[in-house]
């Protein structure tokens, strides 16, 4: 194809194109992941990698990557184009930002955007996002009662100019942060990713013979939206109500939602919703909108790929100042802890519209904890003991699907990964004691909801540490659907027999471990109308124990006594 015969392709070569553009971008998030020094990204993937058009429209995003960073990202191409100008934007330019309200959703998340430039033409843009584990500030917690108090704030500025990295900015931000080596690696990992984007997207130019993108974003962005209102259209138009009830910080926090289908689009309003927190769970409306778009475009149109138009037709609102649309400056490190419980609440209202569609409540919100290590103070530390940030993530079960039991230790809806134990160990002076499924912590139904796990660790001998939970599901476990039950509720405790909250920075002596049960999804429908052979099944695997069997399931002593002594001789169930 001749340059200059882009509008003409065929449909073939755009659908081509438009496949290469979903592999450049894939390719982007892995080089993240093979350059970066947080944890966060290389152990769990909390990132995000896209391609834009240069009004700022994202065209296509990598399948690695979260919800909540790609979804916000699909905005915040836009912000940048209006702070820097098209008129400041040059070849070998990086721009970055942590915006919460810019970018996506707090101030661990670094941003960073790169214009893209074809033959001397402005034909694009890359974007990245990747969780930081340190930003200063009081660190990575729900404590801070405004923004400020939460990190270091980098507005949209220029990370480099005509390929000059600012030397200014790199040693504002050393100076602010308890990790300046990782931070900086880190930033300048997004810079890199962006920079591979680049080269696979100019040789993809090159090989079709483009001089721009118009052609494949008008093909990418018609059909998609296409595609996304078709699905829409399909369904009777209808509305309902949901709510669900959730822990908070220092009391319960009520999630509302009115959700009404219509011809072309979906609305989704959370008027009704608990107001602002005074500590940072609060979440910024852009994060709102990435989790309750991909709640309802994983129910109603899964297989588009996203993109700017295939969100567009999803519409979400929030009353200003909720705790899901937070305004500046209300801190809101912990967005996620909230942000991540948002489609089960849009669920509990599709569920009365599209009912045997949705799943059971889940855990929802990761895992997650931040160990601040130090060499213990109530005596001589040893000459060896060291400072360490250690941050980890962990996950409960997800709720039991229509046809299917929930997934064990899987994180939805964020979809990153449970860090390894010998990664976790690595990046400072801790010990996992215990990481494990966690018995009976899925709840009993139809299909079964997901396990949670056991996590029991502590600091290495000559070391204190402060730990920084961000827990929920302490009090309100995830409810079953259609009748199944709910699974068990997040215990947290020091191994002195002392609870500890499910939120906030708490000091841990030397000697103390954490102990912690990370909860479990729902079930989906009656527990006396599972299958026997699957209640057999997680008796034998210990997913569930003998009581259970019993009391929920109606099996006898006797059954029960020959199946674990089946299981016992390792014949299978």
């Amino acid at each position: 194809m001749s340059n200059g015969t882009a509008n003409q392709a065929s449909t073939v070569a755009y659908q081509v194109m438009w496949n290469r553009l979903i592999s450049v971008v894939e390719e982007q998030a892995q080089a993240l992941i093979r350059t970066a020094f947080s944890t966060s990204v290389r152990e769990a993937g909390d990132l995000s990698a896209g391609v834009y058009d240069t009004q700022g429209r994202m065209l296509a995003q990598a399948v690695t990557g979260t919800p909540g960073h790609v979804n916000a990202m699909a905005d915040a191409v836009g912000h940048f184009i209006r702070r820097i100008g098209y008129e400041n934007m040059f070849e070998g330019d990086v721009y970055i930002t942590n915006d919460p309200w810019e970018g996506t959703g707090h101030l661990h998340d670094i941003t960073v955007v790169t214009p893209s430039f074809h033959n001397g033409k402005h034909v694009g843009f890359f974007g990245c996002t990747a969780h930081i584990v340190d930003i200063g500030g009081r660190g990575f917690g729900a404590d801070a009662n405004s923004i400020y108090e939460e990190g270091l704030y980098i507005p949209i500025m220029k990370f480099a100019e005509r390929g000059e990295f600012d030397k200014t900015l790199q040693m504002i931000i050393r100076g602010n942060v308890r990790e300046p080596d990782q931070a900086m690696g880190d930033m300048y990992a997004l810079a890199t990713c962006n920079e591979v984007g680049h080269h696979r997207l100019v040789e993809m130019m090159e090989e079709f013979g483009l001089e721009n993108l118009s052609g494949i974003a008008a093909f990418i962005l018609e059909n998609s939206h296409i595609a996304t209102v078709e699905r829409i259209a399909a369904l009777n138009n209808a509305e309902a109500d949901g709510e669900m009830r959730i822990d908070g910080y220092s009391k319960p926090i009520d999630l509302k939602v009115h959700l009404e289908i219509k011809d072309d689009h979906i609305l989704c309003d959370f008027a009704g919703t608990s107001g602002l927190d005074k500590k940072g769970i609060n979440v910024p409306l852009v994060y709102t909108q990435a989790y309750a778009c991909y709640a309802l475009k994983c129910a109603i149109a899964p297989e588009i790929p996203n993109n700017a138009a295939s969100l567009a037709p999803f519409k979400i609102t929030a009353p200003e100042n909720s705790i899901v649309n937070a305004l500046h400056p209300a801190p809101v490190a912990l967005r996620h802890v909230i942000g991540h419980m948002l489609p089960d609440a849009v669920y509990n209202a599709l569920d009365k519209i599209l009912p045997n569609t949705v799943p059971a409540e889940g855990a929802g919100t990761l895992c997650n904890f931040q160990v601040s290590v130090r060499p213990r103070t109530d005596e001589q530390a040893p000459p060896e003991a060291v400072r360490a940030e250690v941050l980890t993530f962990n996950s409960g079960g997800s709720g039991a699907r229509p046809s299917v039991d929930g997934m064990n230790a899987t994180a939805f809806p964020s979809g990153v990964m449970t860090m390894p134990v010998e990664a976790t160990e690595h990046t400072g002076p801790v010990i996992i004691w215990r990481k494990e499924l966690r018995e009976d912590s899925g709840g009993s139904g139809k299909l079964r909801g997901g396990l949670g796990q056991h996590m029991e660790i502590s600091a290495r001998e000559g070391h204190e540490f402060d730990f920084s939970a961000m827990l929920d599901r302490v009090d309100h476990p995830a409810h079953g659907r259609q009748g199944g039950q709910s699974g068990a509720p997040t215990v947290i405790k020091r191994s002195d027999g002392s609870i500890m909250k499910g939120k906030g920075k708490q000091f841990v002596p030397h000697g103390q471990r954490v102990i912690m049960a990370f909860p479990g999804g729902g079930g989906y429908g009656e527990a006396s109308e599972r299958d026997p052979e699957l209640v057999k099944r997680d008796l034998a695997r210990g997913y569930i124990s003998s009581t259970t069997a019993k009391r929920d399931y109606g099996f006898s002593d006797q059954e029960i006594a020959a199946i674990v002594e089946a299981a016992q001789r390792g014949e299978s169930i």
